[in-house]
Parts: structure tokens; sequence; C-alpha cells
């Protein structure tokens, strides 16, 4: 499914959200830039679970220096089409949540679910030597943080029916709610798969941090 629009307009400009998705950008243009070293720079700052195990369990490192590539790689992306996913869905959804979170909280709204995304990944697959890169974690996070606070917002989204796509218009709810569908579905199917591809439990990670953090970091309303 990929969203086109909500009907639901942020109430001021969404600096956050414009400053991550121009941090992304950034950071994948200066990766395009690397050429054949482009592995090196993935393989130090992705996500490599069975380095941090080993690094841990034999003492070469300490827990500040493992946790740093659950923070780095939430900022690297694999691909132009992976970038551009990201960042369209973060477009999406990212304002609204921004909006009313506040700026501070919404930056730490997003590195905690990002955090948390990458902790998922890591304890299902502890021993796996391929790089994971990705803002998607923390995007799911955000998905489950427009899902509790607008449940109800209209989403116009591209929707596969067999051979066709159909353009619908779905509640919030219903729309985040089988995209979530879909990632347990597809994690259920990869458990025990230490390769390549997409980290479907970093994305259900992220969406349950998210379901949590939102409420915990929603400000509370005033009532005079």
């Amino acid at each position: 499914m990929i969203p086109l629009r909500d009907s639901n307009p942020s109430g001021r400009f969404p600096i956050v959200t414009v400053a991550l998705i121009s941090l992304c950008t950034l950071v994948f243009l200066y990766e395009a830039s690397l050429g054949r070293q482009i592995q090196y720079f993935v393989s130090a700052f992705g996500l490599v679970p069975g380095r941090v195990t080993y690094g841990l369990q034999s003492g070469e490192i300490d827990f500040f220096t493992a946790s740093q590539p659950f923070l780095t790689s939430m900022f690297l992306h694999g691909g132009w089409l992976h970038l551009l996913g990201n960042m369209w869905f973060l477009w999406i959804f990212g304002d609204n949540v921004e909006d009313v979170l506040g700026s501070f909280r919404f930056v730490l709204f997003y590195l905690l679910t990002g955090l948390a995304a990458g902790l998922a990944h890591y304890l299902l697959q502890p021993t796996s030597a391929v790089p994971t890169v990705g803002a998607s974690g923390a995007i799911a996070g955000v998905l489950a943080g427009y899902a509790i606070l607008f449940p109800g917002a209209k989403v116009t989204t591209l929707v596969p029916l067999g051979f066709f796509i159909q353009l619908m218009e779905l509640p919030a709810l219903v729309m985040i709610g089988l995209w979530f569908a879909i990632q347990i579905g597809s994690g259920l199917l990869t458990l025990g798969w230490n390769g390549g591809g997409v980290a479907w439990w970093a994305h259900v990670g992220g969406f349950v941090a998210g379901v949590a953090f939102v409420k915990i970091l929603q400000p509370r309303r005033v009532m005079a």
C-alpha cells in the first residue's frame, strides 16, 4: 500500500520532519559519492548484530560503543527507492505527529522508536552478519503515533488488488493497521533467517514502541 496524502493539515510548519528528511537525504548523497568505499561505510555505521554480540561477549567493545550503530544506522539507506519510500511516509505522517508532540518531543519520540526498532531486530537476529540500515523502524513508530492520535483521519491510498491497483480513501487506523499486519506476517515468515532482506521485526518493534511513547510524550492538556 502506498499512501498519497492525508486529510489532516498540520497547524504549523513541520521543521523537525523537514530536517530529518533533509539529513537522511544528505547522508545518502554522501553514501552515493563513496563509490566502492560504500561497503566499508555501511559496515562501520550500519547495525551488524553479530558484531555487537561478539564485541560485547569478548569485551572488545563497551556498551556505549555497542549502542552507537543503533543510532547511526537510522540515517543510512540502501538505495534511492529505500530512501524515497521512507521519506515519503515520514512526510505524509510526520508533520501531524510533530504538531501534537511539539518539536523537542517529536525528536525524542523519533529517536526512541528508532532505537527500539534496532533493538527488536538485534534480539531476534543477534548473530546476523548483515548490516541493517534505514529509518523504517523510526517511521513505523511515527505511523503508530499517527494511528493513535488521528485514527479517523482519511488517507488516500493506492491499494494493490490482484493485477489491479485501486485508489481508496481509508481511515488512518485501517490503512496503518493493514500495514502493521503485513509487517507481522512477513516477520513470521522470516523467523530464523539471518540473511539479508527487509528487517520486518525492526518495523514491528518501532511500531510497538510508537504506541507506547506517543502516549507517554503527548503533552497533557491544562484544564482552566
